[in-house]
């Protein structure tokens, strides 16, 4: 979860960390570091606690000489608490001329700790981090190679780690690795970079290397190497990013979270573009490497947090489109309880970062038990992307706020369009019926620009809420998993209660919750349809007001009947039921957005949170 920088060459080794870490401080903001090697005075450290500005506030104070290789790292704590001491980089050795930077989680450090403490070792910090830096630093005084050390301890260490690592007798080398946890490189004209991803350095350049799993870097100036944990050489698996610096600037909007829920007209977009003809055929390439497809007869669609309830909106469409059975799982659960899967189940996999290590290992055990695996991923290079055998990526660009907004939409976008490409593989409905939803989704970026045009009164309501201590979400078929990510931006964005429920279970229990001024939120689906659950969720909404609560309705335009009964309604576009999901969030996130700003709060980095969750 952590930020990791690297860099060597000509150009200012300050300038490329602290311009790396304030791309990547969206991983982790309990502390930041640098280290540099000095051609005069040798290994140089700086590190503070607290945001990325306390450090360059530091460094003010207290300035390093630029020089021509470093590394530097924004964490996300795990051992020990945020404090200076705790701060990466770790020095080691007994001349402290080693330095180490570390995301990931170092499971057997106690063990190893034991050992360094029985030989002498004096720790300066509570981290699993620090016994990796003495650890090289006493297996190269004994080798003098600082590779061989280097690799001799990352083969001992048991868990998820990255690990960039500087010695002052290595004036141009960086030796890194990685296991389970994310790397990339960045080629330039005789200079390379390292980065946990690549906004870490797509400043300075737009050609990338993936790193791949137990793999050790050894990156110059001039060159770059990559070899196994056991020393078989590797191919540079490279690719050329599509995004450039200016995609993670906020371009003037107070916030990135503000700028990327503007920016979803265009995520949306993006992700329907090439896959969608104008007479609403969809093709998805992707699916080229997925064999037997249409002999699939279930479905799983696993992730976490914002993305699972992606996969629930997706869930609805692939079952009503292409009439396979799907299940959701929660990716930290799925495969601690034994499921049933074969070689005729398809996982797919949802993650923005496409670095979730639960989702990770769900996709790694699904296919050691024959299942093929389909990921849907914002981020170019990730693991899960290489290890799927077909991913679909969103294109929604960098997403910097913690919070995910267009990531979000993005992900129910190309779920959709999953849902829709096996509805036409499998004849599952008329091909009438298949081109018109095609065409229906095709409304959808329009649509989402008209939703942003008229929030003023969904941030005023946010406004006038803030001193709100509960906020209670209600939905129905695909308003039910658009509940629950309203009421997790709540959570994320204002640290209050909140709460998404599927409205048929009100009188069930939640209730209960109900009581005088309860601020209550209501998905209410279309009234048009046989089918529709519009009088179902009408009479919710009856229940709690007659308890006294407030209530804000999210409904489509035209629905004279809920004006009856909400103290609030927020109209969206007209739409199919499915694409409704996408329009209804955005109003939610507007109403988190505003209602934690007017508490006073960062809507980009909410406390105890990183943006890409890296560790299990």
């Amino acid at each position: 979860m952590c930020g990791i920088v690297g860099y060597v060459g000509p150009g200012s080794t300050l300038d490329v960390l602290l311009g790396g870490l304030k791309r990547l401080e969206y991983r982790g903001y309990d502390s930041a570091g640098i280290s540099v090697i000095d051609p005069d005075l040798g290994l140089q450290t700086r590190k503070r606690a607290g945001k990325l500005q306390v450090l360059v506030d530091y460094l003010n104070e207290s300035p390093l000489e630029d020089a021509h290789i470093g590394i530097g790292h924004t964490r996300w704590a795990t051992h020990g608490a945020p404090t200076d001491g705790n701060a990466h980089p770790h020095l080691g050795g007994d001349g402290l001329k080693l330095s180490l930077i570390h995301n990931g989680i170092i499971e057997n450090f106690s063990e190893l700790k034991a050992e360094l403490l029985a030989q002498g070792v004096n720790f300066s910090s509570e981290t699993d981090s620090e016994v990796a830096a003495h650890l090289v630093a006493r297996a190269y005084d004994e080798t003098k190679d600082l590779k061989a050390a280097f690799v001799s301890v990352v083969n001992r260490l048991h868990g998820a780690f990255t690990l960039l690592c500087i010695h002052e007798d290595y004036q141009d080398l960086i030796l890194a690795a990685r296991r389970n946890s994310p790397l990339v490189i960045g080629l330039g004209d005789n200079e390379n970079f390292l980065g946990s991803d690549v906004a870490a350095f797509v400043e300075h350049t737009k050609r990338a290397v993936s790193v791949g799993q137990d793999q050790i870097v050894e990156l110059r100036s001039d060159s770059v190497k990559i070899s196994t944990f056991h020393g078989e050489s590797v191919e540079l698996d490279e690719f050329t990013v599509d995004w450039d610096a200016t995609s993670a600037s906020k371009g003037g909007w107070p916030s990135f979270m503000a700028k990327e829920i503007a920016d979803q007209p265009q995520a949306v977009g993006d992700t329907l573009m090439g896959r969608l003809d104008s007479d609403g055929r969809v093709k998805l390439d992707e699916f080229a490497g997925l064999e037997k497809l249409s002999e699939v007869t279930r479905i799983i669609i696993t992730a976490c947090g914002t993305a699972a309830y992606a996969g629930e909106v997706a869930k609805y469409a692939i079952e009503k489109w292409a009439k396979i059975p799907v299940s959701v799982e929660l990716a930290h659960e799925f495969r601690y309880r034994d499921p049933v899967i074969d070689e005729n189940t398809l996982i797919l996999a949802i993650s923005q970062s496409g670095e979730t290590m639960d989702t990770l290992m769900a996709i790694r055990y699904a296919k050691e038990q024959g299942a093929k695996v389909l990921s849907i991923c914002n981020t170019q290079g990730a693991t899960l992307a290489r290890e799927s055998d077909a991913t679909i990526y969103t294109h929604a660009g960098p997403e910097v706020a913690v919070a995910s907004t267009k990531a979000f939409t993005a992900q129910i976008t190309a779920g959709l369009l999953v849902a829709l490409s096996l509805g036409w593989l499998r004849k599952a409905l008329p091909e009438a019926q298949l081109t018109d939803l095609g065409k229906e989704l095709l409304k959808l970026p329009r649509q989402v620009k008209n939703v942003l045009e008229s929030l003023d009164r969904m941030r005023n309501l946010g406004r006038e809420y803030s001193h709100a201590k509960s906020v209670l979400f209600l939905g129905r078929n695909v308003g039910y998993p658009i509940a629950m990510e309203g009421a997790l931006k709540l959570k994320e964005l204002a640290y209050i209660h909140a709460e998404g429920f599927a409205a048929g279970e009100l009188k069930h229990g939640p209730i209960a919750l109900i009581e005088a001024g309860q601020p209550v939120i209501v998905v209410v689906p279309s009234p048009k349809g046989e089918d529709s659950l519009h009088p179902k969720v009408i009479s919710n909404i009856q229940e709690i007001k007659a308890r006294g609560a407030k209530v804000i309705a999210i409904a489509e335009a035209g629905d004279q009947l809920v004006a009856q009964f909400a103290d609030e309604v927020f109209s969206i576009p007209a739409s199919h039921p499915m694409m409704a999901a996408v329009l209804s969030v955005i109003p939610l996130q507007t109403f988190a957005l505003e209602l934690a700003s007017a508490k006073g709060l960062d809507v980009d980095q909410p406390r105890n949170l990183a943006k890409s969750v890296t560790v299990e």
